[in-house]
């Protein structure tokens, strides 16, 4: 660990600070349907939108309305792109003229996609056109976004509004969200990202001349090795920068190139580097400051958002440290940091970055559900490679996705006051509501239905041979790569420990599985919470009420996330990473 990496880590975590205010402010007016200055450009499309598709921006739904709204809308949308990737051989702009895709591989897709998982079985240079990238893959990476950032909205409603069952209109709350939020940062953001490099363009493929050919070793039509000549190379383009901002901002992660952001295309400059981890928190940070200002209690939300950066802190902490120490088994090279080298693990990781931006970016991506990369998380240290899978453990909370990460850190804030109304014997209360026992069944509910998906699936990939097929290292570190693969479906995140092959009947279903689940079984409970919280009604704060503001709250909310996540997977993880660990400073390899 350097100074300047310290400096890095610290540097992002106050730019981050600095822009929660202001992010947090222009979300709650844009919810509230208070002035901003974009009203006199995109209220008059607002309008003409609405007349367009018939909704009566009027009509306020209960959360049962809302809860149809926001299924049927994703249902239609996750047929759209199914049908987009079948037929893409016989559409327009797919100059490298590839196949449609299988059906397994499609519907594994569209699942991903329309959950906001962006799980990638495939490498996008290869399998995915133009046109099915663009109006397919990124049209979901906005919608998917915007539905995460309106159902934290209703929960905020919820929790901020009293004595009433209607929380807002699904479709006003989308309209608004795509043309107020999303499309002028993605604006702005795909202009800085072309400046930086990253390539924009429709051109077919360029093949290239190596000045150097090489020769190497492939299989032939009878299965023995042969000898190759290899004299060009194709180099892949397209589309990238434009679809590089959403898949950030809105914490999707879908790569249009296998390397995702390891790759020179989508993320050539440290700048670069920065600034998509700046995306990837950007809305997530500033909810909890529109959370604090909707509901009337700004230093409740600022406690929140210091819950999630002691988290984010402890992580990046421990990945920083894991993968600085390097590999003791590699004694005979040395590992230190000097000007001339990095020192550390390197493996799997880009040169531009280095450990610490590494570390960084991983910690940042599986905080958020964000399946990004700048450095394959295979190749990470046992402990380095610990830190994603528990980031997604937890419910990626720690900032975490767009909308998603808020509603999630709700349920476990009820749940910490429902603790410390234990403590003290009276009724728990979250800012003026009682929390009753229908309200805790719910927010239990929600953390179950993520815990038992990822551990049923985990288990029977681990004993059934469509499972262990997949694996390419044996031993702990092969049950990290089948647990992360469902921890990741499960979470949302889409980022995977590269050395699972996934591309399998198995793997494209129970995955794909997976990711519903834990996308639209999770939330429905949690509108119910909201729609139970809005219909409550203010109770005085006494002297036996718990504040929800200060460190004291921000501790016990701590503690409750790792209690719940150290109870829920500590068996799983020692059995991976950590008996990972153990072998490696015993000197065993496997």
């Amino acid at each position: 660990m350097t100074p300047n990496g310290w400096f890095q880590i610290a540097f992002f975590l106050a730019v981050i600070l600095l822009i929660t205010k202001p992010i947090g402010v222009f979300i709650a007016r844009v919810f509230s349907q208070e002035k901003t200055f974009l009203d006199p450009v995109l209220r008059p499309v607002e309008k003409f939108v609405y007349r367009l598709t018939g909704v009566d921006e009027q009509h306020e739904m209960r959360w049962t309305e809302y809860a149809v709204a926001m299924l049927l809308f994703s249902g239609v949308s996750m047929a759209l792109l199914y049908l987009f990737e079948r037929t893409q051989h016989w559409l327009p702009w797919n100059p490298q003229k590839f196949p449609n895709v299988e059906p397994g591989l499609a519907f594994g897709t569209a699942a991903s996609f329309t959950t906001n998982t962006n799980w990638q079985a495939y490498s996008g240079e290869s399998t995915m056109s133009y046109l099915t990238q663009m109006a397919g893959l990124a049209y979901h990476n906005f919608a998917s976004a915007a539905v995460g950032i309106v159902l934290a909205i209703v929960v905020i409603r919820g929790i901020a509004r009293k004595e009433t069952d209607k929380l807002g209109n699904f479709w006003v709350d989308m309209t608004r969200c795509l043309l107020w939020v999303l499309l002028p940062i993605c604006l702005v953001g795909s202009l800085i990202f072309v400046s930086q490099g990253v390539v924009q363009n429709l051109k077919p493929y360029t093949t290239a001349q190596l000045v150097e050919p090489q020769t190497v070793q492939v299989n032939g039509a009878d299965g023995k090795p042969t000898s190759q000549r290899v004299t060009e190379q194709v180099i892949a383009q397209g589309p990238v920068a434009s679809q590089e901002v959403i898949k950030q901002v809105g914490t999707n992660g879908g790569g249009f190139f296998a390397a995702n952001s390891a790759h020179p295309f989508e993320n050539p400059t440290p700048f670069a580097n920065l600034f998509q981890m700046l995306l990837i928190f950007a809305i997530p940070s500033g909810l909890t400051y529109t959370l604090g200002r909707m509901t009337g209690s700004q230093r409740h939300g600022w406690a929140v958002w210091a819950a999630m950066a002691v988290l984010f802190f402890a992580g990046v902490t421990a990945a920083y440290w894991a993968e600085a120490r390097g590999n003791p088994m590699l004694g005979a090279a040395d590992q230190r940091a000097s000007a001339m080298q990095p020192g550390g693990n390197m493996e799997g990781k880009e040169v531009r970055f280095g450990i610490a931006n590494s570390a960084l970016f991983a910690t940042v991506t599986t905080d958020a559900s964000c399946g990004a990369i700048n450095s394959q998380h295979d190749s990470f240290t046992p402990l380095g490679g610990m830190v994603p899978l528990v980031n997604i453990m937890l419910g990626e909370i720690v900032f975490g996705g767009v909308g998603s990460g808020l509603y999630g850190m709700i349920v476990f804030v009820i749940l910490a006051v429902f603790i410390a109304g234990l403590m003290v014997g009276r009724t728990p209360g979250y800012l003026g509501k009682k929390i009753e026992s229908y309200d805790v069944k719910m927010a239990m509910l929600s953390i179950l239905i993520m815990t038992c998906t990822i551990l049923i699936f985990a288990a029977i990939a681990v004993v059934k041979p469509y499972g262990t097929a997949g694996i390419s290292n044996p031993g702990p570190h092969g049950l990290s790569q089948i647990l992360y693969a469902y921890v990741s479906s499960t979470g949302n995140n889409g980022s995977a420990f590269g050395g699972l092959s996934v591309n399998t009947l198995w793997y494209n279903t129970s995955t794909a599985t997976a990711q519903l689940l834990g996308r639209f079984f999770m939330v429905i409970p949690v509108l119910a919470i909201a729609g139970s919280l809005a219909k409550k009604k203010i109770v005085p704060e006494s002297a036996g009420t718990f504040p929800v503001t200060g460190g004291l709250f921000s501790g016990l909310l701590v503690a409750t996330i790792l209690i719940v996540g150290a109870l829920t997977f500590f068996p799983a993880l020692s059995l991976g990473p950590i008996l990972e660990h153990l072998l490696m400073a015993a000197g065993k390899s496997f």
